[in-house]
């Protein structure tokens, strides 16, 4: 049976016929589907770690315990990931191990474009690409084999095109892999100095050998056409080449990203007059390519930065540039914001009232950036928002600390905040830190967290009291604040800046599109009392606009969270 699968969604069907049982991630676009997928089936554990190392960390206690078991990510996430695979790629594995990443290029909603290739090549594991669906649950299923085969844990890159783009996969049973037996062995999985120089030399021969696989691995494949010209490609690159170039070329289609062949590599560049090397981003087959001393056309032609596309691939090969439409017209933009009704809004706004400097975080909160609001100065990467504060507010003393704070969302705050909030308490600034507990993982698509109550199933758990804990790691001024409440909030605010010790604000409301909140009626415009003064647009909600000069509201829309009433000093905006 064949079915039309997202990307994610054939990767998880891969961890199910590969007879994965275990499996722990935490969301991040595009790679969050995987897990959710994964979840669905009964034969598989899943769940939300609170951060990648720590889910790295269980699938490779799992892996060690005998099971096969997975991880995935984005980009971004294999940063914080990157600590233990870097010498769980020393030990190996018992159960085959594999680790997905997501990269982005052309950061559709990611802080930066790195390339994680470079992780497979640093940590000497070997990283496979697919380019559709069918080939990622392929590919997953190959990963295991090599990963029990070689000893090793293996990387899948996925793209955001490839991740969310749909194609037909076929079906195939489970096949089941029972539980290996665990033996005590410190040589292998002691990562102590004596220990680990041995193994060291287990991975450079471990290497060696993935060097003679990829040669005559059914991941790597040549389609011939014509000698005149030769590309040599991989993952979604693949797809737009061949899209755009047709018959007109030959392709050598790179399955195995790491470690590379050579002797097919050399092969292929000697059969064709021109090779083209096309990968997005940073020229890892181009260099590889040129090292073993080969004439090929790659990074010159292509760039490095952003995504690729057929067009892309007809315009610098062929020369064919598509037709593109153009107004007369200046059409304005439309950036993201946060929702009609969104439990941040309030808050920004009275960050933004008041000239505070913000320190900012990475979840849709973000959007706090963005005019009208423009309420945030910093974003560095998860959890940075509160560790940046203190370094902030030991470089600039008193002053700043009584007009900066840093914004951290709840399920950020235990990704990687909480370490922060220790080091202000030990060492002493008197930081403000903002937790904004919208009781869900907003941007990634609602996904449980430590401190909602429930896990990745949706069943009861042990929910992280934000109270007790930041008091726990020595923070004694601590205090709620309802984002909907302008005159609240903004009164604590001014009351903990002026405080003489660290402290911890939470706003608490649940965010705006969980099913199970309630909102009030839509609000409408009294336009006998709307005097045009348009601060009502200062709050950037979506909802309000204005025509004609007075303030208009969409009702459908508004969910009647009535902080616009709240600035409306004429009193125009009604139930």
């Amino acid at each position: 049976m064949k079915k039309l699968m997202l990307g994610n969604e054939a990767f998880a069907r891969g961890l199910y016929e590969a007879g994965v049982t275990i499996v722990s991630s935490y969301p991040g676009t595009p790679s969050t589907e995987i897990t959710e997928y994964a979840a669905k089936y009964d034969d598989i554990y899943a769940e939300w770690a609170p951060n990648e190392k720590v889910a790295a960390e269980t699938a490779i206690g799992a892996s060690i315990a005998g099971a096969r078991s997975f991880c995935g990510m984005k980009h971004v996430g294999l940063n914080v990931a990157a600590d233990p695979l870097f010498t769980f790629s020393y030990s190996g594995v018992n159960g085959g191990m594999v680790l997905a990443v997501a990269d982005d290029p052309g950061m559709h909603s990611s802080q930066n474009e790195q390339d994680s290739r470079h992780y497979a090549i640093a940590a000497k594991v070997p990283m496979l690409e697919p380019s559709d669906s069918a080939e990622v649950r392929d590919f997953v299923k190959a990963a295991y084999d090599i990963s029990e085969k070689f000893d090793t844990p293996v990387i899948v890159r996925m793209c955001t095109r490839v991740a969310h783009s749909q194609s037909a996969v076929e079906l195939f049973d489970r096949e089941e892999h029972p539980l290996k037996d665990y033996v005590k062995c410190p040589q292998k999985y002691v990562m102590m100095p004596a220990y680990a120089r041995p193994r060291h030399v287990v991975v450079e021969e471990r290497t060696a050998k993935l060097i003679t696989y990829a040669e005559t691995s059914p991941l790597n494949r040549v389609i011939e056409n014509n000698t005149d010209i030769g590309i040599i490609t991989s993952g979604i690159c693949f797809q737009y080449a061949r899209e755009a170039m047709g018959d007109k070329a030959s392709y050598l289609k790179l399955g195995m990203v790491n470690p590379f062949p050579v002797e097919l590599i050399k092969d292929f560049c000697a059969k064709h007059k021109t090779v083209y090397v096309i990968e997005e981003l940073d020229d890892i087959i181009e260099t590889h390519c040129k090292k073993l001393g080969l004439n090929v056309i790659g990074k010159e032609l292509f760039g490095f930065i952003g995504e690729f596309s057929q067009a892309v691939v007809a315009e610098k090969l062929l020369g064919v540039k598509n037709e593109v439409m153009t107004f007369p017209e200046n059409v304005p933009v439309r950036p993201p914001v946060m929702c009609a009704g969104c439990p941040h809004r309030g808050l920004f706004y009275c960050l933004s009232k008041n000239k505070i400097t913000v320190s900012g975080d990475i979840g849709c909160y973000t959007l706090g950036a963005s005019a009208p609001l423009n309420a945030m100065d910093t974003t560095i990467c998860m959890g940075a928002s509160v560790s940046a504060l203190h370094g902030f507010n030991k470089a600039r003393g008193e002053s700043a600390e009584k007009s900066t704070v840093a914004v951290i969302g709840d399920s950020t705050f235990m990704h990687s905040g909480i370490t922060g909030l220790v080091n202000i308490a030990y060492n002493a600034t008197n930081s403000t830190v903002i937790i904004l507990d919208n009781s869900i993982t907003g941007m990634t698509g609602h996904q449980q967290n430590p401190t909602t109550g429930k896990n990745l199933k949706g069943d009861p758990a042990a929910a992280v009291n934000l109270e007790e804990l930041c008091h726990a790691v020595g923070i004694k001024r601590v205090v709620v604040v309802d984002p909907y409440d302008l005159a609240q909030t903004e009164a604590a605010i001014k009351e903990e800046l002026a405080a003489p010790e660290p402290s911890v604000i939470i706003s608490r409301r649940p965010c705006a599109l969980l099913k199970y909140v309630k909102h009030e009626a839509p609000l409408k415009v009294d336009e006998d009392k709307c005097v045009g003064c348009k601060m009502c647009l200062k709050l950037g909600c979506p909802a309000i606009s204005v025509r004609n000069g007075k303030c208009v509201i969409d009702h459908t829309q508004c969910v009647g969270c009535g902080i616009c009433t709240e600035v409306c000093k004429p009193k125009a905006i009604i139930k």
